[in-house]
């Protein structure tokens, strides 16, 4: 329970997002590694009209875990980014406290969940990044031209940027609910490699903590990598854009929800579709 103006109200602490598009070789296996933590996590499964019955498989399991099992369906592949955003927004509409982003293909390890969950909860960090590319973490089964592609993207990302994370792409995450609810959702316009950038990008000018977690980062066993040349493209071209308009003044007003308008132009939503991975 926690005190909200003059109500107590049921504290939801812990939900993990899992963006899902043709993940039903993995999907039950993730849910029940999770699961299995007794962490009490709690799942939220966006899929977007998995052909192969991921949803179908995901409304099974409901009801093995009711009341923490839950699923968002939406029609046609609608982008990684806006997956994480509809999740984002259902999340704080339902209360929980600590928000994550986690793939359905294993590539996280769901043991390293309440690692990042400490380094929120506890080492006074906002938002937890599950990094490949600090001290002790690094990745397994990865082809080189993978590897070359990611730290080269990171590197890459913080040449132009001077954001000081390591492993800017990363996607496994944990935010404090104040980061989620201070950034303007509807202002974050990437959809695919650059979501992730974006997302460090506009918690680290809003003033938030960062602090990158090692992890071993393993590549999927099983089901197609969604990685393709338009996402490689969106993140080359989206750094340059970040970059360009946090040079306006009024950047950090235009990332924070409600702050009225600004001179400042939106930036145009890119037009490429995302996948997960």
């Amino acid at each position: 329970m926690y005190f909200r103006g003059s109500t107590w109200t049921l504290c939801l602490e812990k939900i993990v997002i899992i963006p899902t598009y043709n993940e039903k070789e993995n999907i039950a296996n993730i849910i029940d590694a999770v699961f299995s933590l007794k962490q009490h996590f709690h799942i939220l499964v966006i899929d977007d009209g998995s052909p192969d019955g991921t949803a179908d498989l995901v409304r099974t399991l409901q009801g093995r875990f009711p009341g923490e099992l839950f699923l968002e369906e939406r029609k046609g592949k609608l982008g990684l980014g806006t997956a994480y955003i509809h999740g984002f927004k259902w999340s704080l509409q339902k209360g929980y406290r600590f928000i994550f982003e986690m793939d359905a293909d294993f590539s996280h390890n769901p043991a390293d969940l309440q690692r990042l969950y400490a380094a929120c909860k506890d080492g006074g960090a906002d938002m937890a990044i599950g990094s490949r590319y600090v001290k002790g973490g690094g990745t397994v089964n990865w082809p080189w031209d993978r590897i070359f592609l990611s730290k080269g993207g990171s590197l890459y990302t913080r040449l132009i940027t001077w954001m000081p994370v390591r492993d800017t792409t990363a996607g496994f995450v944990c935010y404090r609910h104040e980061v989620l609810e201070t950034i303007n959702l509807d202002q974050i316009r990437f959809l695919g490699y650059a979501f992730q950038i974006e997302m460090k990008f506009a918690t680290w000018k809003l003033g938030f903590r960062i602090k990158e977690v090692p992890i071993i980062f393993e590549d999927r066993k099983f089901g197609a990598s969604k990685m393709h040349k338009g996402i490689v493209k969106e993140g080359i071209l989206g750094v340059l854009k970040l970059r360009w308009y946090s040079l306006f003044k009024d950047y950090r007003n235009r990332l924070k929800k409600n702050a009225g308008t600004t001179a400042f132009p939106s930036i145009p939503r890119d037009e490429v579709l995302a996948k997960t991975k």
